[in-house]
């Protein structure tokens, strides 16, 4: 977004459990709301990693409400390394651990393009 309006889109593959909230560390789930790009890994297991803020308050105080550990390694990344060609194949189903993936070209625009302390929001 650039003053309110759209730059760019993106499809996406979320986390295999969809239509439910994120609770807690190893369910699936994305998180939904919002969130900041907090830090960035050259060297994951994926093609490039922008990791998000998560868990924010409100994450924290549902997880500890339902006794479970929150999580908090969500990242926005590319497809896994070595798989690259399968391109925009990988949206074909929702495969990620509660991560956002996007093709490994549309990983590079965004990491080039977004500093840490950009803001995300996560919506259905």
């Amino acid at each position: 977004m650039n003053h309110g309006k759209p730059v760019r889109t993106y499809k996406v593959a979320l986390g295999s459990q969809l239509n439910l909230p994120k609770e807690r560390q190893g369910d699936g789930r994305t998180p939904e709301g919002l969130y900041i790009i907090d830090g960035r890994n050259a060297s994951s297991a994926f093609h490039r990693a922008l990791h998000i803020s998560y868990p924010n308050v409100a994450d924290r105080a549902r997880a500890t409400a339902g006794g479970f550990a929150p999580g908090g390694d969500i990242m926005i990344h590319g497809i896994r390394n070595g798989l690259g060609w399968i391109g925009s194949l990988h949206r074909i189903f929702d495969w990620t651990k509660g991560c956002i993936a996007v093709t490994d070209g549309e990983i590079e625009e965004i990491w080039n393009a977004v500093p840490n302390g950009t803001v995300v929001e996560i919506k259905p």
